[in-house]
């Protein structure tokens, strides 16, 4: 599969774990591989699970920040599941893990991610996008470049721009 990382279309080799109906958290079977799997998984799975440094974790739109095991750095990558475009909860998830919770490693937006979303996306903490199917991810590319200035303090940039420019005193 194809996602966009660090501004750049590269192979991504992490596949996703999907609970579909009739699966239960608790009895469904991890395979090995790199997977992100649902928290949901890790919660009921975690005694077993707990070793395998090649998982990642992903979160649904309802799950928040205080529901992820104290230790998030231990994921190599979490995901996000944007479930519709215009839901913005991913966003503060997404700003929580980085700024409240130190999360430094790969931050993923899966789901309805649109190009129009990514500039805004990537100022809230995500470095890879895995796009709806229907989106060019070359000129997802270029959504990062959206805008020159950026007004508002946010994971990239600590300090709002009235507090970056330097006025004359009248």
């Amino acid at each position: 599969m194809k996602i966009i990382k660090d501004k750049k279309v590269v192979n991504d080799a992490w596949q996703v774990l999907r609970l579909h109906e009739g699966d239960a958290a608790d009895s469904i079977v991890v395979p090995q591989g790199e997977y992100i799997v649902p928290l949901p998984v890790w919660n009921c799975q975690w005694e077993t699970l707990r070793e395998r440094k090649e998982l990642g974790l992903w979160l649904g739109g309802l799950e928040r920040a205080e529901d992820i095991p104290d230790d998030v750095n231990r994921f190599p990558v979490i995901a996000i599941d944007i479930h519709k475009y215009t839901d913005g909860r991913a966003y503060t998830l997404a700003y929580r893990l980085r700024k409240q919770y130190g999360y430094r490693c790969e931050l993923r937006a899966m789901g309805d991610v649109l190009h129009d979303q990514l500039f805004y996306l990537k100022r809230m903490g995500f470095d890879s996008f895995a796009m709806r199917a229907d989106q060019d991810l070359q000129r997802g590319v270029s959504g990062f470049d959206t805008f020159s200035v950026k007004y508002q303090a946010s994971v990239d940039v600590a300090t709002p721009l009235f507090n970056r420019i330097e006025r004359g005193v009248a």
